[in-house]
């Protein structure tokens, strides 16, 4: 938490995924999200993947219901009920959304599994896939319970989300039809921040939130995206926020970061603007199939109004997580020692990530680290930092001093070890 004008702000990020979600950290338990929770300076985590029968069933065994929706661990740090569901059908043409869903408690959760069970298996995958449409599906959630919230995912990456290139739909009311009033929020996925969300006029009645879809509890996956809100104390709180858009802003990585910001084709190792797609009429010079087309592209197809034209715009923080900063800075992979030790040594000093990439002043932050550092932290947090938009799966690249610095989270066992050994026990 911190404190700004007098008006607490409370991070949290509602869209993770467990371990047994697919490419997912096998290490995803309650520990370690907790202790990385910690260490990024969230506040709030959602559960994850609440449809899976084995996840589930943990999180009924370690966690503790106070009776107000949050539960908590054993140590006392507080959780959400959350999952993600992939809707795979055919309007039109086929589709494929995912969707974000939050529980009031394990007796609603028990009911949308069980009406999962219903509709195919939940076990194979923490976000599990059925054949539904998105309106069938949220009349269904709100016939069990009002208090389930459910969030497009990611809304407008290529491949599963609401308003994506391959198989989305061109607005909100044509994917959910009568339930549109249901749909409370969008979350805006890192190839997309809330100003590029602002020029499409139908979600001016829409909450814009943002979390990391993190799949692992890297400080560098984890809270890279994510809500602030004003009070967490319980989960009608939270959805109250959501519901009459009264959250206080959100953190976004520059959408040029994310991995469908631009048009392009990875194996050809090509990228283009929406402006040079036109001119290719669409296709890849180098292989001469369709390119993919990226987010940037399809929020300038769909957009509709200035953004000054929406009522509701929020403040956003738009920044790099602090290790792809500190390791561009040294020219060194994210798991590398020396890019730790930096790490540790401004978390041991300043307590969270967020704090030192949203509060910390310059005058303590150079009695830490090199002032070169500091001057990118302080660029970061302006969010003047140059980023090479990525792609087609390819993640954007940083640009310092005019020179393309690529991150890299080196070999994932090695990382492991290097970490156990000098990363110090901070919680």
């Amino acid at each position: 938490m911190i404190e700004k004008d007098g008006v607490k702000e409370y991070f949290a990020d509602l869209h993770i995924h467990s371990r047994f979600s697919r490419a997912c950290s096998k290490d995803l338990n309650l520990e370690n999200l907790e202790k990385w929770a910690k260490i990024k300076g969230i506040n709030l985590l959602g559960t994850g993947d609440f449809t899976h029968p084995i996840w589930i069933q943990e999180l009924k065994t370690n966690l503790k219901d106070k009776g107000k929706g949050i539960f908590y661990t054993k140590s006392g740090f507080p959780l959400i009920l959350t999952g993600e569901i992939s809707l795979m059908y055919t309007q039109g043409h086929g589709r494929s959304v995912h969707l974000v869903l939050f529980a009031p408690s394990f007796e609603v959760v028990d009911k949308i599994n069980a009406y999962l069970d219903t509709k195919g298996r939940r076990d194979y995958d923490g976000r599990p896939i059925f054949k539904i449409s998105c309106e069938q599906f949220t009349k269904d959630m709100k016939s069990i319970s009002q208090d389930i919230e459910i969030i497009p995912a990611h809304v407008w990456t290529p491949y599963f989300g609401v308003f994506g290139s391959e198989s989305g739909f061109d607005s909100l009311k044509e994917a959910f039809g009568q339930q549109f009033e249901n749909i409370h929020a969008i979350e805006t996925g890192m190839s997309s921040d809330p100003e590029m969300n602002w020029h499409i006029s139908e979600l001016n009645s829409k909450t814009i939130v943002s979390f990391s879809d993190s799949h692992s509890f890297w400080p560098w996956r984890m809270g890279r995206e994510a809500t602030i809100f004003s009070s967490i104390d319980s989960y009608h709180e939270i959805l109250k926020q959501i519901r009459e858009n009264k959250i206080l802003g959100t953190i976004e990585t520059d959408p040029a970061y994310g991995k469908y910001h631009y048009d392009g084709h990875r194996n050809c190792n090509f990228s283009c603007s929406p402006e040079e797609t036109k001119n290719f009429k669409g296709l890849c010079p180098v292989c001469k199939n369709n390119l993919t087309i990226g987010v940037d592209n399809r929020v300038k197809k769909l957009t509709n109004q200035n953004i000054e034209d929406n009522p509701n715009r929020k403040h956003f923080y738009k920044m790099l997580p602090l290790h792809e900063l500190i390791s561009a800075y040294l020219d060194s992979s994210l798991t590398t020692k020396k890019t730790w030790e930096v790490f540790n040594k401004l978390i041991d000093k300043f307590e969270n990530e967020l704090n030192i990439l949203i509060s910390i002043s310059r005058e303590e932050l150079e009695e830490v680290v090199d002032k070169k550092l500091v001057d990118i932290i302080l660029e970061n947090r302006q969010g003047k930092i140059n980023v090479k938009p990525g792609y087609d799966g390819n993640y954007g690249v940083m640009i310092l001093d005019g020179k393309e610095v690529k991150s890299s989270e080196a070999d994932t066992d090695k990382a492991k070890e290097i970490i156990k050994n000098n990363q110090k026990k901070l919680f």
